[in-house]
């Protein structure tokens, strides 16, 4: 099984501009196969000129988002799930002009809007109704495109913390194009076992994989069972790319919700080179 690595645009800049165009050239002349746009502000996304820097790169590309207070689909306000969807909308348009089939993060739920409760019916009613209505509109514009929820630690929602809720959250939708977005930083705080958790996803739900340390450093030098992970991946015959995310501690908003205070390496690019190096040697021994 060929294992495709990626980078998150994270790794160097909070907010993907115009300013920041060099890091696709960047990710491909380190050696990653794909990159992860995470796009926070999809109408200020400068889609046109991302598009060209990454012609003739051969990069796969993803997109993932956080929503947040004024976009939260579990909202009681129509108006604020109203534009939670209008935001997931554009993020379908702009995977169709990149060429994207993956649209991942917390998609479902603003990202750190704690109730301070457990979830609700009504709150997933609200959501699963939102998403069903963006889903349908991908399925219109870009059928090729998953729609994947990424389950998050108790810390950062309260809503979809492990793999077995998010398969029941796809199912709730019922459009098709759902799929479940595994992050190994969220798994280890939330899952009793990783291979139990993409085995819950299977091949039909497991649909992308953030292949992130547990305490967000460097792969391969923490507490995630890599070996597990990667054997569980090929018995379920997931052919996604597994993409490393973290983050910088001069970030504002994202290490607010992240509790980034501490580097974990003299920069991002030194921690993805270095993952994935080691993210390299660990599968290739384990699939041997």
């Amino acid at each position: 099984m060929n294992m495709r690595f990626g980078v998150d645009t994270f790794i160097w800049t909070e907010v993907f501009t115009i300013k920041d165009l060099w890091i696709i050239h960047k990710a491909k002349e380190l050696g990653f196969e794909a990159i992860d746009f995470a796009i926070a502000y999809p109408e200020n996304f400068p889609l046109q000129e991302v598009k060209k820097e990454l012609e003739g790169t051969g990069l796969e590309v993803i997109t993932s988002i956080t929503l947040d207070e004024k976009t939260n689909l579990l909202s009681d306000n129509p108006e604020i799930r109203a534009k939670g969807i209008k935001r997931l909308k554009k993020l379908v348009d702009i995977n169709l002009e990149l060429g994207s089939n993956i649209l991942g993060g917390v998609n479902y739920a603003g990202w750190g809007c704690l109730s301070g409760k457990p979830p609700t019916q009504k709150e997933w009613d609200n959501s699963v109704s939102a998403m069903k209505e963006v889903a349908t509109y991908a399925l219109e514009k870009h059928p090729k495109l998953k729609i994947c929820v990424e389950p998050v630690n108790r810390f950062e929602t309260h809503f979809i913390n492990t793999a077995e809720t998010g398969v029941e959250y796809c199912k709730a939708v019922g459009t098709g194009n759902m799929a479940v977005h595994l992050d190994c930083f969220h798994m280890i705080r939330e899952e009793t076992s990783f291979k139990e958790a993409i085995y819950t996803c299977g091949k039909e739900y497991l649909g992308y994989i953030h292949v992130c340390e547990s305490n967000r450093g460097i792969p391969g030098t923490g507490l995630v069972p890599w070996t597990e992970l990667f054997r569980a991946v090929e018995m379920v015959g997931y052919d996604g790319p597994l993409v490393i995310e973290s983050f910088d501690p001069s970030f504002e908003e994202l290490n607010a919700n992240c509790a980034i205070w501490r580097k974990f390496a003299e920069t991002g690019e030194e921690l993805a080179v270095r993952g994935l190096a080691n993210l390299k040697r660990i599968s290739e021994s384990a699939l041997l």
